[in-house]
C-alpha cells in the first residue's frame, strides 16, 4: 500500500539526518515506525478492552498464589 503523510520540517529533517547517518533509507524508519507504533496501539487497546471486562466483572481473574499452587508451583 502506497500513502502519503505530511510530516512537519523539524520531523522531516531528523528523519533525514536519521537515514544519512545510519545509510538506511527514510522508507526503512518510517516503516518501522509504523510497525512499532501498530504494535504498541494493539497493545494499549487490546489490554484496555481486558481492563474493561475486568472492571464489569466479565473476565475472570486469578489470584496468583492459586496459579502456582494449581501448577504444583507452589513452595
Amino acid at each position: 500500500m502506497t500513502t502519503t503523510i505530511q510530516l512537519d520540517p523539524e520531523t522531516e529533517q531528523r528523519l533525514a539526518k536519521l537515514a544519512d547517518t545510519t545509510g538506511r533509507s527514510i522508507d526503512f524508519f518510517l516503516q518501522h515506525l509504523i510497525e512499532e507504533g501498530m504494535s504498541d496501539l494493539e497493545d494499549y487497546y487490546l489490554a484496555a478492552e481486558v481492563s474493561e471486562r475486568v472492571r464489569k466483572g466479565v473476565e475472570n481473574t486469578y489470584i496468583a498464589a492459586d496459579v502456582r499452587e494449581e501448577l504444583g508451583l507452589a513452595n
